[in-house]
């Protein structure tokens, strides 16, 4: 084992090291040697790493907002390759070490704060049971029928899983080139697990509610000897070995594989190497992402149901604009095994659906620690669809309600709940920098893509522009060590002021693209759920996208009515909750059915 001192002989050493060494050639190298029980200290071993001066420092000072003196400056540079340099060693070399992408950091996010309980004491699941009544007899109908019902119908045996996906099979080759929600199409694979589905359900071998169900899962779940693309160049040619955690259970689950669903590159926005995944309600506007596939397949009626990831909103901007229902489930819940990192503290993966009953289906069967992704943990899932919610007591934000983005389907959304029964109670939050927390994805996100950015390979992404992933790759190399602590340190100063909001509350009702909440809630891990509950009107299509006057975004001579929804935020690992509560919103709300126009 290397002992301190080990490690400080073979630090960098400046204009100090060069003393030292005319010191040895003056006295000889015995002289040099510290005497026996001398400790280690800093800023003693040779220089390594290319020169730096004073100037250096005064141009770097303006990156990390700190100001030193001249002198000050003048002892850094003549020490800054003896005594920091040598902390590059591990990817500048000598003795380079690799790491592999499945490799965790020792440090792990556990949004369940010392002295409060989380989550139900038991699982407790109990979906809806009543009859969603006869199949009917229009394919289009089958295919944009929820989870609940198509459940139904293949349990009963009115519908086959074979017909299921032979429907939906239909629908993507048709509607996809409109779309360009689809990676890579399943059909053989497909057809032979719907087959496998029907003899198991003949036999009375029924595995649940999502047998012989249709997926699509977005392409950053692993699935052995299919090419899993990340959605980016560089990657499209990835074909793993084995299968993601997620893409297992839904495997045991006897859930059909329809497709590898588009994400933005490397989960950003709604743009692959594909082109541009669009809004099934809008065409001329994309999918909002990255979860883009996901959201348009889900909107569109071409799968069952689809899974999707968020890092910072990646569920919730593309179920908003695409009409559909997000779970992002609280973090640590669902293992991300297979699953690309883009950052191992944010990370989630949920269920994308058109139903909220659905999403609870989904949650499910994809619950529970893996054993092997090292941040998820055991934990109840209790879910009552017959359950009362009046008495709940749903938090908003009075501010927040009143100006942008909030909208009329905001306002009307929290009466609706207050007609239900449930009290509605304000609550609030510090007026805080949360945006600061955001250097912690952009940190750790430039970790997880290192070789690709220092490679070069981060110049193939279509996408160049300052926003796009290889822009921020390259900035996010200049961020502080010591801010990125602060920010760690911010983001527990968060959790325990989220921890007092909820103490008072059993849910939370918050404009769904409101951006301090997006970075809070996932930052803190706190679940989220976000479902259609009206529609507004745009006069110009909208994008993820920083505005480029060179690329103007289309306009509408007369508005354009699009689908609007709200996100409940519910307590660590109380999922169950929101779904009672979105479950009874979207019954009083009556617009989940509505389906975009031409599909």
């Amino acid at each position: 084992m290397k002992t301190r001192r080990d490690f400080l002989a073979q630090a960098p050493l400046g204009l100090l090291g060069l003393a030292v060494a005319s010191r040895i050639e003056a006295k000889g190298a015995d002289e040099a040697k510290p005497p026996p029980g001398a400790p280690g200290a800093f800023n003693t071993a040779p220089a390594v790493g290319p020169e730096v001066t004073a100037a250096t420092f005064a141009e770097a000072e303006k990156l990390e907002q700190v100001t030193l003196t001249p002198a000050q400056r003048a002892m850094a540079a003549a020490n800054w390759r003896t005594s920091m340099a040598s902390m590059l060693e591990r990817r500048a070399g000598p003795r380079k070490v690799a790491l592999q992408d499945t490799l965790p950091p020792a440090t792990v996010w556990n949004p369940m704060l010392p002295g409060h309980t989380s989550g139900p004491a038991t699982n407790r699941f109990s979906p809806t049971q009543r009859s969603p009544g006869p199949l009917p007899a229009n394919d289009a109908d089958i295919a944009f029928a929820p989870v609940t019902h198509l459940s139904y119908w293949v349990r009963t045996r009115q519908l086959s899983s074979t017909r299921l996906t032979t429907i939906y099979l239909a629908r993507i080759k048709r509607f996809d080139p409109q779309l360009r929600c689809i990676i890579t199409l399943l059909e053989p694979q497909a057809l032979a697990q719907a087959a496998q589905a029907d003899r198991e359900i003949a036999a009375g071998k029924y595995r649940g509610p999502l047998h012989g169900i249709p997926f699509g899962v977005k392409d950053l779940l692993d699935t052995a000897g299919i090419p899993t693309t990340y959605g980016a160049e560089p990657f499209r040619d990835r074909v793993p070995t084995g299968d993601a955690t997620v893409v297992k259970r839904l495997y045991d689950a006897g859930a059909v594989l329809l497709a590898k669903l588009s994400m933005g590159a490397l989960a950003l926005n709604d743009i692959w190497f594909g082109g541009q995944t669009m809004n099934p309600w809008l065409l001329q506007e994309g999918a909002s992402g990255s979860s883009a596939g996901p959201g348009a397949a889900t909107a569109a009626g071409l799968v069952g149901f689809s899974i999707g990831s968020e890092t910072g909103g990646s569920i919730v901007s593309p179920s908003m604009r695409c009409g559909v229902t997000g779970l992002r489930p609280t973090y640590g819940r669902v293992p991300r095994t297979g699953a690309m990192t883009l950052c191992w503290s944010l990370d989630k993966l949920g269920a994308m659906t058109r139903s909220v009953e659905d999403t609870m289906l989904v949650l499910h069967a994809i619950s529970g620690p893996d054993g092997i992704d090292v941040a998820s943990v055991p934990s109840h899932l209790a879910y009552d669809a017959g359950a009362s919610v009046k008495g709940l007591k749903v938090g908003y934000f009075p501010g927040w309600m009143k100006e942008d983005p909030a909208t009329e389907v905001d306002r009307a959304s929290l009466e609706a709940m207050r007609k239900l029964g449930m009290v509605s109670t304000e609550v609030s939050l510090p007026d805080w920098p949360y945006d600061s927390l955001n250097l912690i994805l952009f940190a750790e996100s430039a970790a997880a893509f290192e070789e690709l950015t220092l490679s070069g390979k981060a110049d193939e992404l279509s996408m160049q522009v300052p926003d796009a992933w290889p822009n921020l790759f390259r900035e996010s190399r200049f961020l502080s060590a010591v801010d990125f602590v602060q920010a760690d340190r911010l983001r527990r100063k968060v959790a325990l002021e989220m921890a007092r909001v909820m103490a008072s509350v059993d849910l939370l009702l918050v404009p769904s693209l409101r951006d301090e909440m997006l970075v809070i809630s996932n930052n803190t891990g706190h679940p989220s759920l976000t479902l259609r509950t009206g529609f507004v009107e745009v006069s110009q299509a909208r994008s993820d996208w920083a505005p480029d006057p060179q690329h103007p975004l289309p306009t509408f001579s007369s508005p354009r009515r699009v689908p609007y929804g709200v996100t409940l935020i519910g307590r660590l690992f109380e999922e169950g909750t929101i779904a009672q509560v979105g479950l009874a919103l979207e019954q009083a709300m009556g617009v989940a059915g509505e389906r975009p126009p031409g599909f």
